[in-house]
């Protein structure tokens, strides 16, 4: 397995979403150090999330499970069932189909870094739980939940 070297992989500030619904994780910056290895069956993302940032909207997936692993930092879990701190050494797993929406928010006054690993099935639908969005991983288009279109980002 070639080493991959973080400094070459691409940061990625913010996320795709449509406004207004991009501005919470404005500031969040991913490396899809999966794809620097050449995975292809599941992916792996090296997060860094600055203070009052959003991991994402609140959401679930369809067909794929999503794991997460704190490096650094300390990062607040919301799901239905309430909110749990992660801190340095924990790991949160989230099984597919599960209905359950789920994000981290960092409420803290330092930078959290996390693994996020997750499958990579094209038929997976992410469903957010909070607000009328959704997508799929075949074409990762946002959608509203009854499948109109967010207008293209300029």
């Amino acid at each position: 397995m070639p080493k991959i070297d973080l400094a070459r992989v691409p940061e990625r500030k913010g996320t795709g979403y449509p406004a207004p619904f991009d501005r919470p994780s404005r500031d969040r910056i991913r490396q899809r150090i999966g794809d620097a290895g050449g995975l292809t069956g599941f992916g792996v993302n090296l997060t860094r999330l600055p203070p009052g940032n959003w991991s994402s909207q609140r959401h679930w997936h369809s067909h794929d499970d999503e794991f997460v692993f704190v490096l650094e930092g300390e990062v607040t879990l919301i799901e239905d069932a309430g909110e749990t701190v992660l801190r340095a050494g924990a790991c949160a797993a989230f099984p597919k189909n599960s209905g359950d929406g789920h994000h981290l928010v960092n409420r803290s006054d330092r930078d959290a870094v996390y693994l996020e690993i997750g499958g990579r099935v094209a038929e997976d639908v992410t469903i957010c739980s909070d607000i009328d969005m959704m997508s799929t991983n075949a074409d990762g288009r946002f959608v509203h939940k009854d499948g109109t279109p967010y207008p293209e980002r300029a």
